[in-house]
């Protein structure tokens, strides 16, 4: 679960870690760099949905698999991209597929097992998304260094297919899984999710939360790469390397939400995760990593708990619930890439900052009145 995850994520963020060379390159402005960030998010959000019901009616593995197939032809494309906006299309093309990834993976482990192990996989499966938000920054960060960005989206694209083949051998076939080829009852069913305090609260999270993490990590790069730091994009894919303490910190967090639940954990990691945020302002290089640790680290733990959340909750229609999260959340993304943008441009980073702490408080103020505060059943 853990590497499905960062196979799903390797293309996603990858682009982050050379926005400033695409921004020289292309002659872009703030926006439009952000905008080729959102452009596969919004994809991701337009389609977990839709995904997530046809995976209901056709299987899980074989959806998987697919995706990462599909996911290595837009991959490869980004490199022959001759403008931003070629690169967009593209970018958006790969969104396509990641929801057939994510939300058919979220299922698969809320069907094939229960109680604790669910907790635990869906947090292995978080840390395995983390890993790979950052491996895909630093490698193509580094890449351009060694080969250029577009000789490095090849690589990209040879790591994807492979990802395919891994999972084909070895993710076991579901078991429990049974098909619901009824349009007509997952109309039924999404109805039902629309008004579901437990999908409605998740969603609504969980798009803060990404708003908060495309804003920060897309627009750090491009303060980053100014004066007075002016780093390159090696060593901008470096700054990456803050990802890593969401590897460790997501496991950890199954003993909190055993322990507290996923209402009281969520407003926690949101709190950690705003004085993050405000760390970033520091002028050493040094503060400004640290504030991103933090910052991340309350992210993937609200992350966990709202996945969590959703699947020891919902019982019915489990990949459609899943398919709204993800559309929420990514919708919450696609925001965070284009008001972040703006924001930027109009007030640089200090701007910036203040825009993802309103948004963090908005996530505070939905886990406090939103979620049902209960311990989690898989306690």
């Amino acid at each position: 679960m853990g590497l499905i995850g960062m196979f799903a994520f390797l293309q996603v963020y990858s682009v982050q870690a050379i926005l400033p060379v695409l921004i020289t390159d292309f002659s872009a402005t703030e926006v439009q760099a952000g905008m080729v960030v959102g452009a596969t998010i919004l994809a991701i959000a337009i389609m977990s949905p839709f995904l997530g019901m046809l995976s209901d009616a056709v299987g899980r593995k074989v959806f998987i698999v697919g995706a990462l197939l599909f996911l290595a032809i837009p991959t490869a494309l980004i490199a022959q991209s001759p403008s931003i906006g070629w690169m967009g299309v593209w970018r958006f093309l790969q969104g396509f597929s990641v929801p057939g990834i994510t939300v058919v993976t979220i299922a698969y482990i809320g069907e094939e097992f229960e109680g604790r192990a669910v907790t635990e996989l869906m947090s292995f499966y978080v840390s395995g998304s983390v890993l790979g938000g950052f491996m895909g920054r630093f490698l193509l960060g580094h890449l351009h260094e060694l080969i250029g960005w577009r000789a490095g989206y090849y690589v990209m694209a040879a790591m994807t297919l492979l990802g395919a083949l891994w999972v084909t051998k070895m993710l076991p076939a579901s078991r429990q899984f049974v098909a619901n080829p009824n349009f007509r009852s997952a109309i039924q069913t999404l109805g039902e999710h629309l008004v579901n305090r437990y999908v409605v609260t998740a969603c609504l999270l969980g798009a803060c939360v990404l708003f908060s993490l495309v804003g920060c990590f897309t627009f750090i790069n491009l303060h980053l790469a100014d004066t007075p730091y002016e780093l390159s994009t090696g060593a901008l894919a470096n700054i990456f390397a803050v990802y890593l303490i969401g590897v460790i910190i997501t496991p950890l967090s199954t003993t909190l939400l055993r322990r507290f639940g996923s209402a009281r954990t969520v407003r926690v990691a949101v709190v950690v995760s705003m004085l993050g945020v405000l760390l970033t302002l520091v002028a050493p290089l040094w503060g400004v990593v640290i504030g991103l640790a933090v910052m991340s680290s309350g992210v993937f733990i609200t992350q966990s708990a709202t996945i969590s959340y959703i699947a020891v909750n919902v019982k019915k229609g489990r990949s459609l619930a899943s398919g709204l999260y993800y559309m929420g959340y990514y919708a919450g993304g696609t925001l965070g890439a284009w008001l972040g943008g703006i924001t930027y441009a109009r007030g640089q980073w200090s701007l910036t900052v203040w825009l993802l702490l309103f948004v963090q408080v908005l996530a505070l103020m939905i886990a406090s009145f939103g979620m049902i505060k209960t311990k989690s059943k898989a306690a």
